[in-house]
């Protein structure tokens, strides 16, 4: 049983971490267009508490926390479908029947197209937001390791050493991108297996070209479970920690958000040209494993209580970072049902000047639940593979 509770509380804290911040972001960008709304909801199902504020707002928490919405004055449920033109014109029947004309404009459905855009993707952008500030806090007060982007050893017989790698060069450029830390190599190579990348490296006196391309490897992790990664083969020299002022702090954050949304870019296009492995997508169980791993590897390399709380503290949020990102694009990905569905539909509407037919929006919102449902499932069958389906159920109830 404290295998079990070891992972849902760490696994919790991250999702209900991230899930709140979405909706907030959601629920403030309604409440500065003044638009009426029913309820705040954190967790599904049936409420284990809630209460009304004096705006007439439901807030509750469902017993069933993986989750959560706002529900404006009008939906027909959690989800705000957007209705066509006949369900608009009867909703507006019963808000009238009991309302101001005045009133009308003050629900979410009857806002202008622009507004329900900014509204449905402030809750994406209340993630990156969220990632921004978590790494900036980080790195002002904890820091990071920071090691030299030079080449201390080569593996022989490595990509590395068959590109042409030796000890001592000073790593400039990887496929244009300038290289900062040896750390930035290593992210960028493990993403990239059996891809050529082109290094512009300082050797001496002068600068010299080199064309590696990552072999696959199959690494075992005790936190991040059994994965494929690219390698090279180079080795790095000692780094150093480093704590950075609140402005640089501030600018790296966002620098860090900004490159996670494009590596994450990067990994969905490669995914879709089969240029990666479609196993390597993790879930739920992905999440919970890490949340797990890295909450026991906080209070075993700790000599007191206190450190050990600092360190979960730390090692946790930076992964609520790290996952708010991944939060914020996935919802942002054009299939309904997600709040980049309903941009979509938006788009249209904006074009056309009316709302998709409810019929054609119903069918795309039962393939676009089938298909998230369906990547659930998938990623769920990678985690418990990569983790050992077996050793998994065991130890959690062990």
């Amino acid at each position: 049983m404290p295998d079990l509770v070891s992972w849902i509380l760490p696994f919790l804290f991250v999702l209900t971490f991230v899930v709140t911040v979405h909706e907030l972001g959601h629920y403030w960008a309604a409440r500065a267009f003044g638009t009426v709304i029913d309820c705040f909801s954190i967790g599904f199902g049936r409420a284990i508490f809630k209460w009304r504020d004096k705006r007439d707002v439901e807030w509750r928490i469902g017993w069933i926390p993986l989750g959560g919405y706002v529900r404006f004055a009008g939906d027909d449920n959690a989800a705000s479908t957007v209705p066509d033109g006949a369900d608009l014109e009867v909703m507006k029947q019963k808000i009238l029947a009991h309302n101001d004309p005045a009133t009308v404009q003050r629900f979410f459905h009857f806002k202008p197209v622009w507004q329900r855009a900014i509204i449905t993707a402030a809750g994406p952008v209340a993630n990156f937001v969220l990632s921004a500030v978590l790494f900036t806090l980080l790195l002002a007060v904890f820091g990071e390791p920071r090691t030299p982007a030079v080449v201390a050893g080569v593996a022989p017989g490595g990509a590395g050493d068959k590109a042409g790698f030796v000890a001592g060069d000073q790593l400039r450029t990887m496929d244009g991108r300038a290289v900062r830390d040896f750390r930035q190599v290593q992210q960028y190579v493990s993403l990239r297996p059996g891809d050529p990348i082109t290094f512009v490296v300082e050797r001496g006196a002068r600068d010299v070209t080199l064309v590696a391309t990552p072999v696959t490897v199959v690494v075992e992790d005790k936190i991040a479970g059994r994965h494929k990664i690219g390698r090279l083969g180079l080795e790095s020299g000692p780094g150093e920690w480093v704590r950075y002022n609140p402005l640089e702090a501030a600018g790296l954050g966002v620098t860090r958000t900004v490159g996670l949304i494009g590596t994450t870019f990067d990994y969905l296009g490669r995914l879709v040209t089969g240029r990666i492995s479609a196993d390597q997508i993790s879930g739920v169980i992905g999440i919970a494993k890490v949340s797990d791993g890295v909450a026991k590897a906080s209070v075993e390399g700790s000599s007191s209580a206190p450190e050990a709380a600092v360190n979960l503290t730390a090692n946790l949020l930076l992964i609520v970072a790290l996952i708010s990102v991944s939060v914020g694009f996935l919802n942002l990905l054009p299939i309904p049902v997600l709040d980049g569905g309903h941009l979509l539909f938006y788009a249209y509407e904006a074009v056309a000047r009316r709302p998709l037919a409810a019929s054609v929006q119903a069918v795309g919102y039962r393939l676009g639940l089938a298909l998230l449902l369906g990547f659930m499932l998938f990623a769920g069958w990678n985690d418990l593979q990569r983790y050992d389906l077996f050793n998994f159920l065991g130890g959690l109830f062990s």
